[in-house]
């Protein structure tokens, strides 16, 4: 029995180092991207089965190596989560002002395009009451069932698919200018607009959810990786003159590397950092879940409100922010998202990995799709 106990700690063992070491790499298959979602799971088995090994197998010169292995396992898992953490600093402030006409209300929720509780997201999303919704997974059944929002909310953008990445804003507030553009795969939009607050402050709005890295496909990371990374770039090489916001169903934790490239290269700050997780999929396990559903902004914003919402019949939580768009004092207060070196030939190269891919599968007669979904 101690045996086999023995040979079963040993392969879980070897399973979270190698997992985690494969993990230190920048390549974009699913397996090694895997192991970015699981972070606190992967350090809580490596404690139990650390704890295992000292307790009963440490005599061994192999047994010692595992456990030496396990330890960095845990102090590598959460040193990646750790600024997502509460007893880490916080990089957005509090706003000292109450909600007023240089405030928003924003929500952004993946339906679930199989879903039929229109009734239950209607009543979570109403008592919530936001300024601007963002939804994705909308199909001509979700898109029937949202029009009724049009009588509050009279902007529109739409753009219908039934393939998963269907998606729509309404918004309360003007919309000045919109564009649903296709950054990386044809069939993957993405909603890109200006919005007018009360004060005459006039914010921006990205909105994306690109095609994640999928198992059962073989799908890599390579065209979310290449999405985030060209929306990155753009947000900081156009040198944006509006407050911005990027939210969305990104199909990426907040502390993987690609995300973390994202924000050096956008500029853009990431309320959660100090203040928890949010985790929002999956809404049907108590268990496994995971902050996939994200809102970054500039450091114009300051934070009056951030939670993730009750069940709406959708594998996500819906996710509110309520932001104070402050560009005369938030920006003394906090500092934006720093480079790093090397991060524009990183991002280079991620984009260039993704075109010569499309290229590539033109060539054959197919564009490089997909089928998954999250």
């Amino acid at each position: 029995m101690m045996i086999v106990l023995h040979i079963l700690l040993a392969a879980v063992a070897v399973w979270l180092i190698s997992g985690t070491l494969l993990n230190l790499s920048k390549h974009p298959h699913w397996y090694i991207r895997m192991w970015d979602f699981g972070r606190l799971y992967a350090a809580g088995l490596a404690v139990v089965v650390g704890t295992a090994y000292v307790l009963l197998f440490r005599q061994h010169p192999f047994d010692r190596l595992m456990i030496a292995g396990l330890a960095f396992v845990v102090v590598r898992q959460l040193y990646m989560i750790f600024p997502y953490t509460r007893i880490a600093s916080q990089t957005v402030k509090r706003s000292d002002r109450p909600p007023g006409d240089e405030s928003m209300r924003l929500l952004m929720s993946n339906v679930l395009m199989e879903n039929r509780q229109f009734d239950l997201w209607h009543k979570i999303v109403r008592a919530a009451d936001p300024d601007v919704i963002i939804a994705v997974e909308i199909d001509k059944n979700w898109d029937a069932a949202l029009r009724t929002l049009e009588r509050d909310y009279p902007y529109v953008v739409r753009q219908v698919q039934d393939n998963y990445y269907g998606m729509v804003m309404y918004s309360r507030m003007k919309v000045i200018q919109s564009e649903v553009r296709f950054l990386v795969q044809e069939d993957v939009p993405s909603i890109h607009a200006t919005l007018r607050l009360a004060n005459e402050q006039h914010i921006c709005i990205h909105a994306l959810h690109p095609r994640p890295p999928e198992p059962m496909d073989d799908q890599d990371s390579a065209p979310r990786d290449a999405e985030l990374v060209l929306m990155g770039k753009e947000i900081d090489e156009h040198e944006r003159e509006d407050p911005t916001i990027v939210c969305g169903d990104l199909n990426d934790v907040a502390w993987s590397y690609t995300t973390q490239l994202f924000l050096r290269l956008s500029k853009l700050l990431d309320p959660r950092m100090g203040r928890g997780m949010y985790n929002s999929f999956n809404a049907d396990s108590r268990i496994w879940r995971f902050p996939l559903d994200h809102v970054f902004h500039s450091n114009e914003f300051k934070l009056i409100d951030l939670r993730v919402l009750d069940y709406v019949g959708s594998d996500h939580f819906p996710v509110l922010i309520e932001l104070s768009c402050q560009p005369e004092q938030a920006p003394r207060e906090q500092s934006e998202t720093s480079e790093k070196p090397g991060d524009r030939a990183e991002a280079s190269e991620i984009v260039g990995q993704q075109a010569e891919r499309e290229v590539a599968g033109e060539e054959s007669g197919h564009v490089s799709q997909g089928s998954g979904r999250a």
